[in-house]
């Protein structure tokens, strides 16, 4: 099965919770889309997959759900909160990084550049992003997120 593929499947499977919850709810369970086919295939999906006796039927147990990151989880405007965490963990463990002083895009962050930054285009986003996430378990990555979030204020 092809990338594209699975992924439109898990998309849509991730839907399936909320359309079906919403039928009984709501006579047009996708009502911010255009009428059209793909609407009215994703429909069809999930009502095939989600009805008992349908040769299509998918378990709960094995439903997948899968978000995007428009907003849905975090917020996406002015900018995402992942994106401000790897800031914050760049001038935190800037210290252990004395290198960084001289390197980019670390050096403009630190300096408070953010022009610098963003002009190294999404290459300077996840090498930072990368810098301060890779490798850190995920008791740890949690720990440190639930502390970063008691420390931040309200722009």
């Amino acid at each position: 099965m092809k990338l594209k593929t699975k992924f439109a499947l898990l998309l849509l499977l991730s839907i399936s919770f909320l359309v079906n919850a919403q039928q009984k709810k709501v006579s047009d369970p996708l009502s911010s889309w255009n009428n059209g086919t793909a609407k009215q295939s994703i429909i069809d999906f999930v009502n095939k997959t989600t009805k008992k006796g349908s040769a299509d039927f998918v378990p709960l147990a094995d439903r997948i759900a899968c978000f995007d990151n428009d907003g849905t989880l975090w917020s996406e405007q002015p900018i995402y909160f992942p994106l401000v965490f790897a800031f914050d963990r760049v001038k935190a463990l800037a210290p252990q990084h004395p290198e960084w002083k001289e390197q980019q895009p670390f050096k403009a962050l630190l300096e408070g550049d953010m022009k610098t930054v963003f002009a190294g285009g999404m290459k300077s986003v996840l090498q930072i992003m990368a810098a301060t996430y890779a490798g850190m378990p995920d008791e740890e990555f949690t720990k440190t997120v639930k502390e970063w979030g008691k420390q931040t204020k309200k722009a």
